[in-house]
């Protein structure tokens, strides 16, 4: 239905986009295979025609078909970028030099110590190792002061190594060198 005044020329973008819509679905199933990504890449396309509602021609479907394609474009080059991504990093753990059971092994006494520990003491460990917190920062999202979310730190490092030990997994040479000396105190 079209509006009458001003905007006589183009209809309103929800009447746009109910005319256009089954089109443009269509337009983007034949053209990316996983579902998912398809109604990502007309929710795009929408929000982009959204944007640029002013510079709509008329008439409207050969523009949003323009956007789609390019959305579309983007969203192939985004996932060969990640496949390269993935195929460099997954280069890096094969060229470790490891035996793939091996390391399955250690990450199966690491995953098992971990689980020994306390619930606050996993937290602890996950903040500095899987979220890179310093300790300034890791002790305001645990709400203690940072000397003493250092003195958790080492107790759960000391807890965790005691658990390692008992199934006669040795530290690495690298990381006791990582460790900041006995006394030193992290400067965050």
């Amino acid at each position: 239905m079209r509006r009458e005044g001003n905007a006589a020329a183009q209809p309103g973008f929800d009447d746009l986009f109910e005319a256009h819509y089954p089109e443009l679905r269509r337009y983007v199933v034949r053209r990316v295979e996983d579902r998912g990504g398809a109604e990502d890449v007309l929710a795009e396309t929408f929000a982009i025609a959204w944007r640029r509602r002013k510079q709509m021609p008329e008439p409207p479907l050969p523009w949003l078909f323009g956007i789609c394609r390019k959305v579309i474009a983007n969203n192939r080059r985004s996932v060969k970028r990640r496949a390269r991504l993935f195929t460099r990093l997954a280069g890096k753990r094969i060229d470790l030099g490891r035996d793939p059971a091996d390391i399955h092994q250690e990450r199966s006494e690491i995953a098992r110590a971990f689980a020994q520990l306390s619930d606050s003491q996993r937290e602890v460990l996950r903040l500095v190792a899987w979220e890179g917190l310093g300790a300034a920062d890791a002790a305001a999202a645990l709400g203690c002061s940072p000397a003493a979310f250092r003195v958790r730190l080492h107790r759960a490092r000391s807890e965790l190594t005691k658990h390692l030990s008992a199934t006669g997994h040795e530290e690495d040479e690298a990381v006791r060198s990582s460790r900041p000396a006995e006394g030193f105190q992290e400067a965050k």
